[in-house]
């Protein structure tokens, strides 16, 4: 062994020290890695920034910026909310929120896919006493299994397609994992349908702190277009029964005349104002799903500059503002202030009347509208205190539609391999974006920085350990203790060593480090690298065993109230059974 080979072999091991400690940030633990590289002359200097421009780190961050429009576009509420009204019980919502969370990890990046789901299971859990306990962690390995299926599914199935195209000159394709993907996908649900009773059943679940701000809480005026075609929904019951009963319809203003409380039987007429009341993301919805126009919102914004963002904050009516006492229209809101108000929510008391003709009070819940330069100083002046961020979809202009079908294009673009996978994706980021599918304030909010930054700053010490010889080395070794063993335990032991190795170092520093050493191992053994490779990209995206090795388990991790152990509880079993049937469907499909 050199010397360079002996430094590179020491960084790596300090490096997965770090990661196995748990004191350091993982994060930060890389960029020290890179930077000790770089001190001791392993890394050179033209190349300690390649990670950073890397194919994977753009895929991977295009990705989350995809699942992150279509998260926010609510397609997946819209199609999901009539089944899942139906769901009362622990037995049909673990298995259809599993499979459902599964399904979409195939389509989107997996922890994307698993964050869209999650608020679904915590508003079925408080709704129907069900332990979150028991829904939330087969939801977050669902969404593990269910991204082996396609390239972009998760980071650790990028990588061994960075590896393979350094190795062979050919990266893997889209939908080159789907036949061991789909099939390991097919079992594991099978398996966490009913072994989620492994679980402890816990406490009830309860609604967030989002949620319990949310619930009943807003007031919004709705305008019907002349040109409205809801003929199926023309009375207020049927308009109440779209929203599956979230959002009520608390007046009718036809002209002149309002009518609170209309019965369900009422008819709605193009040109009729509405007074809805629910929390904001449901109003979004049903505003969307009707084909209705938010009153306020229609306002535009003249100060608004073309490059300004137009943003949408909570605030509260704190003591002594001049907007308490007053309506919105006296004050000047809109034409003084340069906001619009979308909704009112009361403690007390139910609002009935058109929000600017509203007399405001102390203590009143206003989601406000304005341009992003504006709204500092409007919210001072008024008196408003914003609260704490958090999404609001109130007023968003409704893009799933556009959003589904840039998803669908990239897609096909990828499976017909008309460009490669960076720029498609990267292409279908920017398309999010020019459509209005996501703002750009919302995009870098999706981007998960701490993920990017681990894998840019390791690919020069993965690269380190290729360019000094070390993989080499390592597969030498390897070959001499695996060379009398029968090809299929080989591929078992180098997907198991990927499981080891995953809760330790992360997923994706698992198949940088792992993914060169499975290459040279299969030469040296004179089988096929596309099986080890698949190992390792299976046995590292299929981490079970601990709370930290993956972000979807570390999501999960609070809201279910899981300890450390659970996750064996549920994941070792499951470990057992991909190793063991995975291990031959890659044999089978990627040969030995």
């Amino acid at each position: 062994m050199t010397l360079h080979q002996g430094l590179a072999f020491g960084l790596v091991i300090l490096t997965v020290a770090g990661f196995a400690s748990g004191r350091v940030r993982y994060d930060l633990v890389a960029l020290l890695s890179l930077f000790a590289g770089l001190i001791v002359g392993v890394i050179p200097a033209p190349s300690a920034f390649d990670g950073f421009k890397s194919d994977v780190v753009v895929i991977i961050a295009c990705a989350l910026i995809v699942s992150a429009a279509i998260a926010r576009s609510g397609v997946v509420e819209a199609v999901t909310a009539p089944l899942f009204s139906r769901l009362n019980t622990e037995q049909t919502q673990a298995p259809v929120l599993t499979v459902t969370t599964a399904l979409l990890s195939m389509a989107t990046k997996n922890v994307g896919a698993l964050a869209v789901m999650m608020p679904s299971a915590q508003r079925l859990a408080a709704r129907t006493g069900t332990s979150l306990g028991r829904l939330l962690m087969p939801m977050a390995f669902a969404s593990l299994v269910g991204g082996l299926v396609t390239l972009v599914g998760t980071s650790s199935n990028i990588i061994a397609s960075q590896v393979r195209e350094q190795a062979t000159g050919h990266p893997f394709q889209m939908f080159d994992f789907a036949p061991v993907g789909l099939s390991i996908t097919a079992i594991s649900l099978i398996y966490l349908c009913f072994a989620y009773r492994l679980l402890p059943a816990g406490a009830p679940g309860a609604a967030t702190f989002e949620e319990g701000s949310q619930d009943g809480a807003y007031a919004t005026e709705i305008h019907i277009p002349d040109d409205w075609q809801g003929e199926r929904r023309r009375t207020v019951g049927a308009l109440e029964k779209l929203a599956h009963g979230e959002v009520e319809v608390v007046a009718l203003i036809r002209g002149k005349r309002r009518r609170t409380s209309p019965g369900a039987s009422s008819e709605l007429r193009p040109g009729d104002t509405l007074i809805l009341e629910g929390d904001q993301a449901h109003l979004d919805a049903l505003i969307a799903q009707a084909g209705f126009e938010l009153s306020p919102a229609a306002r535009p914004l003249d100060d608004v500059e073309g490059t300004e963002e137009v943003r949408v904050v909570e605030a509260v009516v704190a003591p002594g503002s001049p907007l308490a006492g007053k309506s919105a229209g006296r004050v000047g809101l809109h034409h003084q202030f340069g906001v619009n108000l979308l909704a009112v929510g009361r403690s007390s008391g139910r609002v009935t009347q058109q929000l600017k003709a509203l007399t405001l009070q102390v203590g009143d819940m206003l989601v406000l509208q304005a341009g992003e330069r504006a709204l500092p100083a409007a919210l001072r002046e008024l008196g408003a205190l914003p609260l704490a961020p958090r999404p609001v979809r109130l007023g968003s202009a409704n893009r799933g539609a556009a959003a589904v079908a840039i998803l669908v294009a990239a897609m096909a673009i990828v499976a017909l391999k008309i460009a490669p996978v960076a720029i498609t994706f990267f292409g279908a980021a920017v398309a999010m974006l020019a459509v209005g599918a996501l703002t750009m304030r919302q995009a870098y909010d999706s981007l998960d920085g701490q993920v990017l930054v681990i894998i840019a700053a390791l690919v020069p010490v993965s690269e380190a350990v290729q360019h000094t010889g070390g993989t080499a080395v390592i597969a030498a070794a390897l070959s001499a203790g695996l060379g009398g063993l029968p090809p299929m335990l080989s591929l078992g032991l180098m997907m198991l060593a990927a499981m080891l190795a995953a809760p330790f170092l992360h997923n994706a520093p698992t198949v940088l480090i792992l993914g060169p050493v499975a290459v040279s191992l299969a030469h040296a053994l004179k089988l096929s690298p596309d099986s080890f490779l698949m190992a390792v990209a299976t046995g590292a995206g299929c981490d079970f065993l601990t709370p930290v090795g993956h972000q979807c388990n570390t999501l999960v991790m609070k809201p279910g109230g899981y300890r450390f152990g659970d996750y064996a509880r549920l994941g070792a079993p499951l470990s057992l059974l991909v190793l063991l049937l995975g291990t031959p469907l890659i044999a089978f499909f990627w040969g030995r």
